[in-house]
C-alpha cells in the first residue's frame, strides 16, 4: 500500500495537556478544542460534506472525548472508536495514531446496521501487536456517557468526562488507589478549580493535528483489484468515478484512464 501524505509539522494543532492529581491519585487531561473544530469543518467545506447539524453535535462530542482519551493513552498506540447510535440510527467513527498525533473521523446516516442496543466499539493497535477490541453496549446519544460506559465496563476503571465552556472539555481517569469517593463527587465546577483546590503535577503536552493521510494513490490501490476483474461495473459507462476515504470521506476523482495506467504499472 502506498505511503500516506504524512502530517504537516507547520500545523500548529491542538495542545492538550495532561496532569497527575496527587493525593487523589487520578490523571486529568483538558483542552480547547476550537482550533481542532476549525480544521474539521474545513475538511467538511474541501470535500462538500453536510452532516445534519444533530449529526455533527453527537461527532464534535465524540472527537473531544476521543482525543482525551487518546491523549491519556500510551504513544506507541493507534486507537479507533466507532459508536454504533440508534437512535438517531447513526455510525460515528473516529481514528488517531498516538505517534504522530494525528485524528480523523467521520459521520455514517447510510446503511447503518440496526441492532438491539446501541454499542461503542474501540479498537487499540500497539506498535506492531494484533488489534484489540472491546464493545460496550450503552443507552442515549451522547457519545461521552458511552465512552464512560467503556471504561466501566471494559477498561475497568472509572472514566468521568466534563464539557467546562463550549469548546473546552476534560476528562478524570482512575488510577491505582485512586481517591474515588472525590472522583465520584467531582462537578464541572470542580474541575475548573482544581489548580486550586488540589495539588496538580503537568504530565505532558501533546499535540493532536485533523489529518486522514488518505490520497490519490491509496485510492487506485483499493481500485485496483476490482478494475482487474470488472472494469465496465466498476465506471458503469463514465470516464470517472467519484471514491470517498473511508477514514475521514475526503473526495478522490479517478479516471478511468488513470486507473488503466495505475494498473499496466503493477500487472499483479
Amino acid at each position: 500500500m502506498p505511503e500516506s501524505t504524512p502530517v504537516n509539522p507547520a500545523d500548529p494543532g491542538l495542545e492538550v495537556r495532561t496532569y497527575f492529581v496527587r493525593t487523589r491519585n487520578v490523571l486529568l487531561a483538558r483542552a480547547e478544542f476550537s482550533q481542532l473544530y476549525v480544521d474539521y469543518y474545513l475538511h467538511l467545506s474541501d470535500h462538500s460534506m453536510r452532516p445534519l447539524p444533530e449529526h455533527d453535535a453527537i461527532f464534535k462530542r465524540a472527537l473531544a472525548g476521543f482525543v482525551l482519551h487518546a491523549a491519556s493513552r500510551p504513544w506507541n498506540e493507534t486507537i479507533a472508536w466507532t459508536v454504533n447510535f440508534q437512535d438517531p440510527l447513526l455510525n460515528v467513527f473516529i481514528t488517531g495514531d498516538n505517534h504522530d498525533g494525528s485524528v480523523t473521523g467521520r459521520v455514517f446516516d447510510e446503511n447503518v446496521k440496526q441492532l438491539p442496543s446501541s454499542v461503542f466499539y474501540c479498537d487499540v493497535v500497539r506498535d506492531r501487536e494484533q488489534k484489540r477490541r472491546s464493545a460496550v453496549e450503552f443507552s442515549g446519544r451522547d457519545p461521552l456517557v458511552a465512552a464512560e460506559v467503556f471504561y466501566a465496563q471494559s477498561e475497568q476503571r472509572k472514566g468521568r468526562y466534563f464539557q467546562t465552556a463550549d469548546e473546552d472539555f476534560a476528562l478524570a481517569v482512575e488510577h491505582p488507589d485512586c481517591d474515588l469517593a472525590w472522583l465520584n463527587a467531582l462537578t464541572t465546577e470542580r474541575i475548573e478549580e482544581v489548580d486550586r483546590t488540589e495539588e496538580v503535577a503537568l504530565l505532558e503536552r501533546r499535540i493532536f493535528r485533523w489529518h486522514c493521510g488518505c490520497n490519490q494513490q491509496r485510492m487506485l490501490e483499493v481500485l485496483a483489484p476490482v478494475f482487474r476483474t470488472e472494469p465496465e461495473e466498476l465506471f458503469a459507462g463514465d470516464e470517472k468515478l467519484e471514491m470517498r476515504c473511508p477514514r475521514c470521506g475526503a473526495r478522490h476523482l479517478i479516471t478511468r484512464e488513470m486507473l488503466e495506467a495505475f494498473v499496466a504499472q503493477r500487472p499483479d
